[in-house]
Order: C-alpha cells, then sequence, then structure tokens
C-alpha cells in the first residue's frame, strides 16, 4: 500500500460527535499520528473562528481549511488565502434559496450575517462555533466579500432541491458563457453542496473540499496518491475522489459511503479514532 504523508478529516459528524465533543481516544489517534511522522489537517463548512478550537487539544500545525476551503488560515487564524463568491453570484444564489423556503446566511472574513437571531438553527450554530451572528435587516449591502452563503431549513427535502436547484443553474450558466461569451448577464460559477442534511453551502467554485486536498498537498508537498480522507457527508465526496484512501463515517448515507474506499463505524461509536487505528495507522506501521 502507499504509506500516507496526511490525513484529512471534516470536523462535524466526523472528528467530533453528534454533540460537538472531541473524545479521549480521538486526541490520541491524531497523537499517534505525530508519532508516527502522518500530518493531519481539518477542513470544515466552519468559518475559521469556528475550528480555532481544535488547535490546542489536537497541536494543529497545519493550515486550517475553513469555509470548505474558501479560506485557509493557520493556527493562529491568519489568513493564508482566501476565496471569494463572484458579487454577481450572491444575489441569485439568495434567490434561489429563498424561492425554496430556506433561511438564509452569509458570512464575510470573520463576520457572521443572519436576518433573524433566532431564526432555524441560529442557536445551534452559535453554540457549535462559540460565537454569536451579526443581526442585519437585510443582505443588501453584504454582498462583497462573501465567502459562503448557506441556506437552511428543518425539511431536509427542501434542502436538498434547493442544492440540486443552485447546482442545475449555475452549471447551466456556465455552459451559456462559453457557448455564448456576450451573455454578461449570467452570474458565474458557484459550488453548492450539503455540508448537514439541513444546510447547503454556497462556496467559490474552487471552494470545495476536493480543491482542498489538492491546495494542502501543494502547500504541504504531499502528492494526492500520500493522502487520506475522511468524512461523512455529501459534500466530502469531493474530497474523497481526489485522495489515495478516502473513510466515510458509518452514520453516512449510502451515496457517501458509496463513494469512499473504506467504512468505518458511526461518529457516535468512536468511528473517527477506529479508521485511524485500523485503517491508516494499521497499513502505515
Amino acid at each position: 500500500m502507499t504509506p500516507i504523508k496526511l490525513v484529512l478529516a471534516d470536523v462535524d459528524g466526523t472528528l467530533v460527535t453528534h454533540e460537538k465533543v472531541l473524545t479521549p481516544r480521538a486526541i490520541a489517534s491524531v497523537q499517534a499520528l505525530a508519532r508516527a511522522g502522518i500530518a493531519f489537517a481539518i477542513t470544515s463548512g466552519r468559518p475559521p473562528r469556528g475550528m480555532q478550537m481544535f488547535v490546542e487539544p489536537l497541536g494543529l500545525t497545519t493550515p486550517l481549511a475553513a469555509f470548505n476551503g474558501g479560506q485557509f488560515v493557520r493556527p493562529d487564524l491568519s489568513l493564508i488565502e482566501q476565496r471569494v463568491l463572484a458579487r454577481d453570484a450572491v444575489e441569485p444564489v439568495l434567490a434561489i434559496i429563498a424561492a425554496h423556503q430556506l433561511d438564509s446566511w452569509i458570512y464575510r472574513g470573520n463576520d457572521w450575517f443572519v436576518r433573524e437571531r433566532h431564526g432555524p438553527h441560529v442557536d445551534r450554530e452559535e453554540w457549535t462555533v462559540k460565537f454569536p451572528p451579526t443581526v442585519v435587516p437585510d443582505f443588501s449591502d453584504k454582498m462583497d466579500e462573501v465567502v459562503k452563503v448557506v441556506g437552511i431549513s428543518d425539511d431536509l427535502d427542501a434542502v436538498a432541491r434547493c442544492e440540486a436547484d443552485i447546482v442545475r443553474q449555475f452549471s447551466t450558466n456556465v455552459l451559456c458563457k462559453k457557448t455564448t461569451p456576450h451573455r454578461d448577464h449570467q452570474p458565474p460559477a458557484v459550488f453548492a453542496a450539503r455540508s448537514q442534511p439541513y444546510y447547503v453551502d454556497v462556496t467559490h467554485p474552487e471552494a470545495n473540499k476536493g480543491a482542498v486536498v489538492i491546495a494542502l498537498g501543494k502547500m504541504l508537498k504531499i502528492d494526492p496518491s500520500e493522502v487520506a480522507t475522511l468524512g461523512d457527508m455529501p459534500n466530502d465526496i469531493s474530497m474523497f475522489e481526489k485522495s489515495f484512501r478516502s473513510i466515510a463515517m458509518g452514520q453516512s448515507s449510502e451515496e457517501v459511503k458509496r463513494a469512499a474506499t473504506h467504512v468505518t463505524t458511526s461518529s457516535e461509536e468512536e468511528g473517527f479514532a477506529s479508521a485511524i487505528e485500523h485503517f491508516i495507522l494499521g497499513s502505515n506501521l
């Protein structure tokens, strides 16, 4: 087997449990990677401030890939690089989200903007990332430098339909721009995928977890053939496709499991630590 030099893990539902707990066994498994000379990095739809809590307990020295690769920051949260949505993509995305009757959030830099202080999942997100949102009446003056737009609803079918419509519309727009270059009013491409069943994340087309594998590989001088990835949601499939070894969590959908080379137990059953012990360290020792 090709020896693994970098393990890249999703955070929510993978590295931590449903209740956002980083278990002692998960910490020990990351420490074991370090002793074996294997780098460890994390990527998430979370903003950088929502990932900082893992730096000290895991001893992270690699860049943090926040917003699914929309921002790369150092462990001290200083910016390495970012990929923002084109301004003329933001409004059409928000319109599609509204058409599906989803609530919406906007992230710019370290700021999180919402229109309802206690809208769907706002309190849960605040508890997760450990900082509050900024409440605004509308997003009309927040369209520039947007790193991520989120559509939120507990109608999971509506979230899935919204994701599909965003992908369909913006894929069509890309084709239109290629075949009819003078159609200047077509918005540019975006990347859309569900990071949770109730969230659809919309980012720059190069801000996705597959691109994270490539970008981190360049930063750390590690080839994708030497990378293993772990995740649990559809937005993790793109990084599975770019890495040599991929591990789906036990609670993942069949779609996600089929995309992975291995399946571990669930996040509630120490699936992350088990995957490191069996599928990474076991084949690297």
